[in-house]
């Protein structure tokens, strides 16, 4: 398993893939996280953008890619896969 960035949710646990959450009320999912010590081909461009972050899939308004400085304080966990 590759390192998470130190992405992490108000209440201070790490904001991982998988991971069940609600952003700004509504349910959704993060789909992966984009760490700039583990690129990806399909975090290469986030890294390059924003310096890393989460995509998160918002039951309301669809796919949208938070940093670490950008509304995170709106992100919950809910529930982690084990």
């Amino acid at each position: 398993m590759t390192e998470q960035p130190s992405i992490r949710y108000a209440s201070g646990e790490e904001v991982r893939a998988g991971d069940a959450v609600t952003y700004f009320g509504n349910p959704g999912k993060v789909d992966f996280i984009a760490n700039p010590e583990h690129p990806t081909p399909e975090t290469k461009w986030y890294i390059k953008e924003f310096g890393g972050g989460a995509m998160v899939s918002d039951s309301k308004i669809g796919p949208v890619f938070l940093s670490p400085e950008r509304d995170l304080d709106a992100l919950i966990l809910v529930s982690r896969e084990k």
